[in-house]
């Protein structure tokens, strides 16, 4: 797997861009795929639940599948793949895969795992929309670092909000226990994106208190 890399995270962060076009000749591959979940996996995480899953539709039967769920935007079949991100609303039942190891590892006392073991239960139990809020919350992050760590390893990223999710779950048999949050496309521009504004510093922060 060939990688391009660029290591100055202000030009990423300046040089990404929602991309409309993209070059429908360029296939990433699978692992290259894998690499990119791998970067975008290591965003935060409250609890460290990792409170998500990525679908990647990646092949053409696939893409013509989305194609109608995603309001026909052409993204979807021109990209090397869109992924659609999803959040976990039962993150919790992840609680012992994430720190039993610890525990194992010596990191972690048994003692430290229990409390936070009943924390995290009672808050799912008893918070109405902490469920929904934390996979809605933590998706959201791992898919904004998805769409920068695409443009470190040289690729570009258009995020979509504008599909059918109930269609999404039914027609790609997704479990009632996921979300759908967010469609990326991801792959090779063919043209740029389309510049666009920011409100200056000054009109969106508030300091101390409004």
């Amino acid at each position: 797997m060939k990688e391009t890399l660029q290591q100055d995270f202000f030009t990423i962060i300046q040089d990404r861009g929602a991309v409309k076009q993209f070059d429908s000749s360029v296939k990433m591959t699978q692992a290259e795929i894998a690499k990119l979940i791998e970067y975008a996996s290591t965003a935060p995480s409250s609890w460290n639940l990792q409170h998500w899953k990525f679908l990647v539709i990646h092949d053409d039967e696939a893409k013509k599948k989305l194609l109608p769920i995603a309001y026909r935007q052409q993204q979807v079949i021109d990209a090397s793949a869109t992924i659609a991100v999803l959040g976990d609303f039962e993150a919790n039942k992840n609680a012992e895969a994430v720190y039993g190891p610890a525990v194992a590892a010596g990191a972690m006392t048994e003692e430290v795992k229990e409390r936070l073991l009943a924390n995290i239960e009672q808050t799912y139990a008893t918070v109405p929309h902490a469920p929904r809020d934390e996979a809605i919350r933590n998706a959201s992050l791992a898919a904004m670092q998805l769409m920068l760590a695409a443009k470190a390893m040289g690729y570009d990223t258009c995020p979509m909000g504008g599909f059918d999710a109930q269609q999404l779950v039914s027609v790609f048999g997704i479990p009632q226990r996921y979300l759908p949050i967010l469609l990326i496309a991801v792959g090779k521009a063919a043209q740029p994106a389309r510049p666009s504004s920011r409100f200056p510093a000054d009109q969106i922060i508030v300091w101390n208190q409004f």
